[in-house]
């Protein structure tokens, strides 16, 4: 599976932007995908994530009700929309898949792909 993300950009504190995450290759039902956002010095975090085939989702607590996670099966491809950012959510935003295990959704080495970043800058 290889994952190219996009949508990344420069946004003022309050826009919106949504990133996409194009997926090559078979993503089965069971399996979750998932959104983690890095930045300088520190380690990669969980952001959301989502079972492909059910669309159960989950977030970690501080980004709920500001960011969604979505997936369109028949393009094979997930999406994450970002509203009301802020300064703090400047990171590089990574895609990932195939977790298999729900309980693990946000433990990074469950993922077995990862998509190469792009960048978020949120300007005050």
């Amino acid at each position: 599976v290889q994952l190219q993300a996009s949508g990344g950009g420069l946004v003022q504190a309050g826009g919106s932007l949504r990133l996409s995450c194009a997926a090559s290759g078979r993503i089965f039902g069971s399996q979750a995908m998932a959104w983690f956002r890095q930045t300088p010095g520190k380690e990669r975090a969980f952001v959301a994530g989502i079972t492909w085939g059910g669309g159960s989702t989950t977030y970690t607590d501080s980004l709920k009700g500001r960011f969604t996670i979505s997936r369109d099966t028949g393009k094979n491809t997930l999406y994450l929309q970002m509203n009301s950012l802020q300064p703090e959510d400047t990171a590089v935003y990574y895609c990932a898949a195939s977790a298999n295990t729900w309980s693990l959704i946000q433990v990074r080495s469950e993922y077995r792909y990862w998509g190469q970043g792009t960048q978020v800058t949120v300007s005050s």
